[in-house]
């Protein structure tokens, strides 16, 4: 039972990172270090952000249950 949340919050630590690196820069941050031409023409559309924030808040929550999750299984 542990291992498989701690896959799942492994899986949902790489998401979350991925998710939040592709949010729409609000400038001088990651987004346009890493190429804020691409990220701005892909996060041109409110519908794209608004499920790219959808999906960040589910990963996230995700994330939560797994750690607490595991800190109740783990608990002595």
């Amino acid at each position: 039972m542990t291992i498989g949340i701690s896959i799942a919050l492994i899986l949902s630590s790489a998401l979350m990172v991925l998710l939040v690196l592709l949010h729409k820069g609000k400038g001088g941050g990651l987004t346009d270090m890493f190429g804020g031409g691409f990220a701005s023409s892909f996060g041109g559309s409110s519908v794209v952000e608004r499920n790219l924030d959808r999906l960040t808040v589910i990963t996230g929550v995700v994330w939560f249950v797994c750690i607490i999750a595991l800190g109740l299984l783990l608990k002595p």
